[in-house]
């Protein structure tokens, strides 16, 4: 986002655009206090990200000024007011936006999942969204093991990797949304947890405890965590898995994950796998690129075909060689303005060739967040998705609908 030593960034509100609805003070954890005070201003861009009205600039200012900090007890220099994850990028460590060994993961950029979280003196902090300070002590090689994770809930419909046969039986899970997501979809469904970098962060152990506490409460065997996407501090999600089978070992209790799939890799499966995981519900953006950057919103097409392939890689992998431990469901969107009907039905030939008993649900996209220009799929739409796709051959398919849900 920025370049040089001279050229940094600083957002500021504009008021044209500015529909006063708070966001970006209540989910936002800005250093500056406010949007608009520029002089104290990191850049770090969360404001800029998570504005629904798009009313949240970024200016380019020059900073001048150094101070001295120490990473991995290293003495360095660097322009002051940056994040410490700009501050590590200037200093050669190298960021990326897709998991990769000898790399800080630095992806949702608003300080919820804690990819990015370092120590710094002594208390681990996200990064991406923390300010340098005078003296300040850094040190990368950190265990990440805290997130934010919140809206702690009965849910009576569940996820895409939820069973259809028990939709709309009252509460059917207990839920949690871990904050930060990878992407930027505008048609977010869930961007308040999406963007959402404020809070208490919390260990595995604590939100297995939240999550147990709630399934109780509810009375309910399933256990969902979703987002944002949960799958973005594997650290975190693993040994978060680990604790919930630990604190509820009846043979009744299910652990489910829902994920945008795009960092989900075969080994990341099979740790998942390992630590206990019995449901998964996985979502397939698109078939070619272009639709998956036009829902996703990720504009680097490199990164968009890389989050795609694995998605991809991922199915696969599941059916092959998960399908007889793990209960799995693929969901598709649906809008005519993101992805055609034709192409939703060439996604399900794919599934079709690949497990034709595999629960598939289409999830009628609606106007949200950025995108309020789209209508909702009608209900004779979904329908007509809902019979090619039986057509195919796929025994379980359920469609989301005006009206509700359209079952196998």
């Amino acid at each position: 986002m920025m370049e040089s030593r001279s050229g940094f960034l600083v957002a500021i509100r504009n008021l044209n655009k500015c529909q006063n609805c708070g966001v970006c003070e209540e989910i936002v954890p800005c250093q500056a206090g406010t949007v608009g005070n520029t002089s104290e201003c990191s850049g770090c861009g969360a404001c800029y990200l998570s504005c629904p009205n798009e009313a949240i600039e970024l200016e380019r200012v020059e900073r001048k000024k150094e101070i001295a900090i120490w990473v991995d007890g290293e003495k360095f220099y660097v322009p002051e007011k940056i994040t410490v994850l700009k501050a590590l990028e200037i200093l050669g460590y190298k960021i990326s936006k897709f998991p990769r060994k000898g790399q800080i993961f630095a992806p949702c950029e608003t300080g919820g999942c804690y990819s990015c979280a370092v120590e710094i003196n002594g208390q681990k902090m996200p990064s991406c969204v923390t300010k340098v300070e005078e003296d300040m002590r850094i040190a990368t090689e950190t265990e990440r093991t805290v997130r934010l994770v919140h809206g702690w809930m009965g849910h009576p419909v569940g996820g895409v990797g939820t069973p259809w046969w028990l939709k709309g039986r009252h509460y059917i899970e207990a839920a949690a949304f871990a904050c930060g997501c990878n992407l930027r979809c505008p048609q977010c469904q869930n961007w308040s947890t999406t963007y959402c970098g404020k809070g208490k962060p919390l260990t595995p152990r604590e939100a297995a405890a939240m999550m147990t506490k709630t399934r109780r409460y509810y009375g309910v065997d399933r256990m969902a965590i979703s987002g944002g996407e949960c799958t973005l501090n594997r650290e975190w999600l693993l040994q978060y898995i680990k604790e919930l089978r630990d604190m509820n070992r009846d043979e009744k209790a299910r652990f489910h994950v829902d994920t945008n799939t795009t960092i989900l890799t075969e080994d990341y499966i099979e740790e998942l796998v390992e630590s206990g995981m019995t449901d998964i519900g996985i979502d397939i953006k698109g078939l070619e690129p272009e639709t998956f950057i036009r829902i996703t919103g990720i504009k680097d097409r490199d990164l968009a075909e890389e989050y795609l392939r694995t998605t991809w890689k991922a199915f696969k992998c599941l059916i092959e060689r998960y399908r007889e431990k793990v209960f799995i469901g693929i969901g598709i969107p649906f809008n005519r303005n993101l992805i055609s009907m034709e192409e939703v039905i060439k996604i399900g030939e794919e599934i079709a060739k690949a497990d034709p008993e595999v629960q598939v649900c289409v999830l009628d996209y609606r106007a949200e967040f950025r995108r309020r220009d789209i209508s909702r799929p009608s209900f004779r739409e979904m329908f007509e998705i809902w019979r090619n796709l039986k057509a195919l051959g796929l025994k379980n398919v359920i469609c989301q609908t005006v009206r509700g849900y359209i079952g196998p």
